[in-house]
């Protein structure tokens, strides 16, 4: 059975949409995703490609969203920063299963400001800083000793004081073109709301999809 605030939402969405503003809506979705999902209700599957232009998707944690896009952090020298430095695209999807309801966005990628970095990076615990020190992401690893022994380096390295960002760390921000609001009805027959432009700065325009 769904909860009155689910159904609600079905009955809203038509409505949402109409009013024309995506992160509004999407925020909405996230807040509701907040109280229902056991774990990460931010957990988003990114997808980018290198200049060989073969997909390459995995799980990162969404830190922010506002009017200008999408935020996720991680280590520039990983494999997605890599591709992302060769193709700056990308496009991501939030799944929340205890709701029924999906988004997923597209568009060109771009860093965020330092300013914005490192305020994220101070916020993140203290192992986590030391950790992102510690860890040569995605590239080969000997043995979890190994890593183990990193770890243990940079955390006495950074005994005393401030744990900085490094210079290869920070944040992108998907400027979306592309997003679609999906909701689970019977038989399959599912809602499926899109909001497109032809560049981040222009203006949406929304149109119903078959399911």
């Amino acid at each position: 059975m769904s909860s009155e605030s689910e159904t609600a939402g079905r009955d809203d969405l038509d409505a949402q949409v109409a009013a024309g503003d995506p992160f509004a809506l999407f925020g909405e979705w996230l807040k509701l995703a907040g109280t229902k999902e056991p774990n990460d209700p931010n957990a988003m599957a990114l997808a980018t490609t290198g200049a060989d232009g073969l997909p390459d998707v995995r799980m990162v944690l969404l830190k922010g969203f506002d009017e200008n896009g999408f935020v996720f952090y991680t280590n520039t020298q990983s494999q997605k920063g890599g591709e992302l430095a060769e193709n700056m695209q990308a496009a991501g999807v939030l799944h929340w299963k205890s709701l029924r309801r999906q988004v997923r966005f597209r568009g060109p990628v771009e860093l965020v400001t330092a300013e914005e970095a490192d305020a994220y990076f101070a916020s993140r615990p203290r192992d986590s800083r030391i950790g992102a020190w510690a860890s040569q992401q995605s590239r080969p690893l000997e043995s979890r000793f190994a890593l183990e022994k990193a770890v243990a380096k940079q955390a006495a390295r950074f005994a005393i004081g401030e744990v900085p960002r490094p210079d290869y760390w920070t944040g992108f921000r998907i400027r979306p073109v592309y997003i679609e609001f999906w909701m689970d009805r019977p038989f399959r027959l599912h809602d499926r709301h899109v909001f497109r432009r032809e560049r981040p700065e222009g203006s949406w325009a929304t149109q119903r999809l078959y399911p």
